[in-house]
């Protein structure tokens, strides 16, 4: 058999995000589930909610919508020519396709396009909840275990390394970018997408925690040290180790806290540390900005650089 992810492989775009949108504009009340959405998606980053009870919180808009089998059979008249030509040229009787997307979308389209297996989350139509876990990762390989004891896959397609588990059961690997297949170990991804990731945004929130707690320690540290400069550099290493918690347990879920961690933790901050330091010296004492604006906007400047530090030396994974 022959194993496909659906979106951005088979389908070019998010076929979740696209139905989210065609409903949207067809039933204006869905915005009212979008304050949850938004907490529930800030939960998610910071690990607090499971991608799954993320998803259960964003699903919550299909009960604004009075006939979702209708409304799916119309969104694909209007979007089924978005399926990849590369996918139509090649298409088996034996395919099988695996999506994190739900199974009450994908059915009708899978259906026209001649699929036999689709194997997706089970979600609600009505309320939005989940039976079982959103299948993405290593849910796919679970799924296809389920349905295949002793699956064989020929040729795996997929646009995202996280479906790493699945390639690594098949024969042959490719990730589909546009019409184009790239075998699976030649693929690198470009380095921008390190700034797309949930990573980064889990890091941008505790950046903004870290940022007004390093001014306020500053600023602390300034009421009985008589210079902007010299009171910024302990209050970073004061908010440095609360971000060194923070960071392990929320961005890259990492619980194993140690000396020599923290260490490298610690310099990968370094030049973050150098950057503020250099910019509260010329913001400070050049034009002479007021101290609590001077600690915040030191603190925005250095947050790309220490990311790629801390993802590549502190937390690195192999």
């Amino acid at each position: 058999m022959n194993v496909y992810d659906f979106d951005g492989t088979i389908y070019s775009g998010d076929s979740t995000a696209d139905f989210y949108m065609h409903c949207l504009k067809k039933y204006p009340a869905i915005l009212l589930t979008v304050p949850g959405m938004v907490f529930a998606f800030g939960m998610y980053l910071l690990n607090v909610y499971s991608k799954t009870k993320f998803k259960e919180k964003m699903y919550k808009f299909l009960k604004y919508v009075p006939e979702v089998d209708s409304e799916v059979e119309i969104f694909w008249d209007k979007n089924q020519s978005k399926i990849k030509k590369y996918y139509r040229d090649n298409h088996r009787d034996d395919d099988v396709v695996i999506s994190a997307s739900p199974e009450f979308l994908l059915a009708p389209i899978c259906e026209r396009l001649g699929v036999k297996k689709l194997i997706a989350s089970r979600v609600n139509k009505k309320t939005g909840k989940y039976d079982g876990e959103n299948c993405r990762d290593t849910e796919k390989v679970k799924r296809l275990h389920e349905w295949y004891a002793d699956a064989r896959i020929n040729d795996f397609y997929s646009d995202s390394l996280a479906d790493a588990p699945l390639a690594e059961l098949a024969e042959n690997a490719y990730i589909v970018k546009g019409d184009k297949l790239i075998p699976w170990d030649e693929y690198k991804p470009p380095k921008y997408k390190m700034f797309l990731s949930r990573e980064f945004l889990t890091f941008l929130i505790v950046g903004v925690i870290n940022t007004f707690a390093g001014s306020l320690f500053a600023m602390l540290y300034r009421s009985f040290i008589p210079n902007d400069t010299v009171a910024f550099v302990p209050g970073y290493i004061t908010a440095n180790i609360l971000s060194y918690f923070l960071n392990s347990v929320c961005t890259f879920r990492d619980f194993n806290f140690g000396v020599v961690k923290y260490l490298k933790f610690l310099l990968s901050s370094l030049p973050n540390l150098i950057i503020q330091t250099v910019m509260v010296a010329v913001l400070s004492g050049v034009f002479r900005w007021p101290s609590l604006i001077v600690y915040l906007m030191a603190a925005v400047i250095g947050v790309p650089v220490t990311f790629v530090f801390v993802k590549l030396f502190a937390f690195a994974k192999r």
